[in-house]
């Protein structure tokens, strides 16, 4: 089924005849695929909740703007995507240290965390909507999520990044995307080739079945080790499981790590200092393998540390991105402290 284009009576029901109640239950099925929307254009999962509420709050004050005749899904996406570019006038792009800066020394300390909003923020699978089979879509729904693709994303110029992900992620036709943003078609056809000549140099199109799937077999296995290998403080038995270019990096610290023996003299003289400093929860984030993690400092309780997501390729581990934010645990619907 195509949810693109929602064909369905109740979807063109104008909007402005309805009561604020019947209008927030007219738009509340749409509200979880506004907030990927949202995030796939702003990378922070902050903003998109704030975006969906802005995008909410446009649609009630503009509703005798919607006659029925175009979809409401269609609607609520023109007024979402034109918020977000809207924030992204204002904002820098998101990013993850790896992709802007150069690796760090590893007998060194992490740099102290950037103060401005400029790293990548995870997106909890938990409200991921729903993905609809779309066959015309360069870019399934899972995948379109990952790390690695909100990574090549925010190379693209705001004005891009939303006309491929309307053209290539939601299946909108060129000329639908067109109306949304307000361009001529032969813009939107020229942004839509740009952006994938740009995304093609930056993205491998091809992310592992393992990174995208919930992990079975050889991988779960993976995923066990490494946590034993956290709570025990194994530095041997972590790098053992690293493929040999994998990275590390920890947003907002600007700080990050190539190379299994990079990795290895940063974790046995920065992380795996103390034994039973570490519980690791699992969870995903961006469709890959996370974990909610927690640090001990003395003999108390686990205390929320951040969001730590998984690049698997093959049977190895080839990315470790630790977000550092006690408040994205929270987020991901788990406790602050175990």
């Amino acid at each position: 089924m195509k949810v693109r284009r929602g064909d369905g009576s109740a979807e063109r029901r104008p909007a402005r005849k309805d009561s604020r109640e019947d209008f927030g239950a007219l738009v509340e099925p749409f509200r979880r695929e506004l907030l990927v929307h949202s995030y796939r254009m702003v990378g922070s999962f902050h903003d998109a909740e704030d975006l969906v509420q802005e995008t909410l709050l446009r649609a009630w004050r503009h509703r005798h703007t919607f006659e029925g005749r175009a979809p409401l899904r269609a609607w609520l996406y023109k007024i979402a995507t034109n918020a977000s570019l809207d924030l992204l006038r204002r904002r820098p792009r998101r990013l993850l240290p790896e992709a802007t800066l150069s690796p760090g020394d590893p007998g060194r300390p992490a740099e102290p965390p950037s103060g401005e909003p400029i790293w990548l923020e995870p997106f909890p699978d938990d409200l991921l909507a729903d993905p609809a089979e779309i066959p015309e879509v360069r870019y399934a729904a899972r995948e379109s999520i990952t790390l690695a693709f909100m990574t090549a994303l925010q190379a693209l110029t705001p004005r891009q990044r939303a006309v491929l992900i309307l053209r290539d992620v939601l299946g909108f036709r060129a000329r639908e995307v067109a109306s949304l943003l307000g361009l001529t078609l032969p813009t939107v056809n020229s942004l839509l080739h740009r952006a994938r000549v740009t995304l093609s140099r930056r993205y491998r199109p091809d992310p592992p079945a393992a990174t995208i799937a919930a992990p079975t077999g050889a991988i779960s296995a993976v995923l066990d080790r490494y946590v034993r290998a956290w709570e025990n403080g194994d530095v041997d038995g972590l790098v053992a499981l690293l493929k040999e270019d994998a990275t590390v990096s920890m947003p907002p610290s600007p700080s990050w790590f190539a190379g299994r023996e990079a990795i290895r003299a940063f974790t046995a003289a920065r992380i795996f200092v103390r034994p039973n400093t570490w519980k690791l929860v699992p969870t995903r984030a961006n469709a890959q393998p996370a974990f909610a993690l927690y640090q001990r400092a003395g003999t108390g309780p686990f205390q929320a540390f951040g969001i730590q997501v998984l690049t698997i390729r093959g049977d190895r581990i080839a990315g470790i991105t630790t977000f550092i934010s006690s408040d994205l645990v929270g987020r991901f619907g788990l406790a602050p402290e175990r």
